[in-house]
C-alpha cells in the first residue's frame, strides 16, 4: 500500500478527519495595518472593510490564509512610534500604513518589512521614497493629493463664496508636517487672485473653535481644511465652529459634507484602500516595493451641501451643481 492509499484508509477508519483531505492546509500570511485616524470613525471602518473585501477577491481571506493586525493612532503623533514598534515586532509579511506620520515612523522602525502607504501627500519631499517611478527601499504606495489641488480648493471656494478676500488654512503641525507643501502653492495662486492667505495651525481640538471664531470676526474670510488625520478625526467640531461663525469652508473628504460641511473636493478615500490591496497582493506573491511605482490619484469627487450654503447666505452656481457628484439638500 502506497502513502496515499494509507492516508485514505486511515481517514476511513476515523484516524484522520475526512475534511483534512478536501483541501491542503494553506500557509498563512500576516499583514499589519497602522491607521492614522480613529477606530470609531465610521468611514475608517468602511475603508477597512473595503480593504479586506478587496483582499478576499484576490484570494486572501482573513482566518483562512491571512491574519490582519490593526493599530489605530487616533491621530496622535506621540502614540504612533509605540504602535509602529508593536507592528514591526510581529514581523508581518507586509504593512499597510495610512498617513504621512505613520509611514515615516514605520520607515524609522524597519528597512526590511515591505510597506504600502496611502494618504501620503508628498512622499518624495518627506524622504519616504526616492522617486515616484522608482521608490527604492522597502516602501511604495499611493499619493493622496498633489499640491496643485489646493489651487482647485481656492477656486471652488471663491466660486461658492465670491466675497472671500482672505483664506486661512487649518492643520495640525504635529500630524501634517507636509503643510508647507500645500501652502507654497496656495500663496502663489492666491496672490494672482488678490486673496490674502493665513496659516491657522491648531495643536489640539481645544484650539479649533477659537481659531475659527477669530476668522468669523474678519469680513470676507474663508477656510481651507487641510487633509490630515487630526482634521479628519475632529471634522464635526470644525464643521460646527464654521457654521456658528458663518465661515465658508472647503474640505477634502466627502464625509465632511455629509456631516454638514459646505463643500468638498478630493480623492475617494475608500478607493485608495482597494488599490492598496492590489499592491499588498503583489508583494505577498513576491513583488518588491522598490519595483512598484508610487501611483498618483486619477479620479476626484465633488460634494456640495445646499442646506449649509443657505444657512451661510450663499447661492451655489448652477455650473457647480451640474458638476457635483452629490448634492445634499
Amino acid at each position: 500500500m502506497n502513502r496515499r492509499e494509507t492516508v485514505i484508509a486511515l481517514a476511513a477508519l476515523g484516524a484522520i478527519p475526512l475534511a483534512s483531505l478536501a483541501k491542503p492546509m494553506e500557509k498563512g500570511r500576516r499583514i499589519g495595518l497602522l491607521m492614522g485616524s480613529g477606530e470609531n470613525v465610521p468611514q475608517q471602518q468602511a475603508n477597512l472593510a473595503a480593504f479586506k473585501e478587496s483582499l478576499a477577491a484576490l484570494d486572501w481571506a482573513e482566518g483562512r490564509n491571512l491574519k490582519i493586525d490593526v493599530r489605530w493612532t487616533e491621530a496622535n503623533a506621540i502614540r504612533t512610534p509605540a504602535l509602529a514598534k508593536e507592528l514591526v515586532a510581529l514581523q508581518p509579511d507586509v504593512i499597510l500604513s495610512a498617513g504621512t506620520i505613520p509611514t515615516a515612523t514605520l520607515q524609522g522602525q524597519t528597512r526590511s518589512i515591505p510597506i504600502v502607504f496611502i494618504n501620503v501627500s508628498d512622499p518624495v519631499g518627506s524622504g519616504i521614497v526616492n522617486t515616484l517611478a522608482r521608490p527604492g527601499g522597502n516602501i511604495t504606495g499611493f499619493i493622496h493629493l498633489e499640491a496643485s489641488i489646493i489651487e482647485k480648493w481656492l477656486q471652488l471656494l471663491k466660486e461658492i463664496a465670491p466675497r472671500v478676500r482672505q483664506v486661512a488654512v487649518m492643520f495640525n503641525p504635529q500630524t501634517a508636517p507636509y503643510a508647507e507643501y500645500y501652502l507654497r502653492r496656495l500663496r502663489t495662486a492666491a496672490a494672482k487672485s488678490g486673496v490674502l492667505t493665513l496659516s491657522t495651525s491648531v495643536n489640539s481640538k481645544d484650539e479649533i473653535e477659537p481659531a475659527i471664531a477669530g476668522l468669523g470676526r474678519k469680513t470676507g474670510s474663508g477656510l481651507i481644511v487641510l487633509p490630515d488625520n487630526f482634521t479628519t478625526l475632529h471634522r464635526r467640531l470644525i464643521i460646527a465652529a464654521a457654521a456658528h461663525s458663518k465661515v465658508p469652508a472647503i474640505y477634502q473628504e466627502r464625509t465632511a459634507v455629509e456631516d454638514g460641511g459646505l463643500i468638498s473636493y478630493g480623492v475617494k478615500g475608500i478607493d485608495l484602500f482597494r488599490h492598496a490591496a492590489s499592491y499588498i497582493d503583489r508583494i505577498l506573491r513576491g513583488a518588491k516595493p522598490a519595483e512598484l511605482p508610487v501611483e498618483l490619484p486619477t479620479t476626484f469627487e465633488l460634494f456640495v451641501n445646499l442646506k449649509t450654503a443657505k444657512a451661510l447666505g450663499l447661492t451655489i452656481p448652477q455650473s457647480m451643481l451640474v458638476l457635483a457628484d452629490k448634492v445634499i439638500e
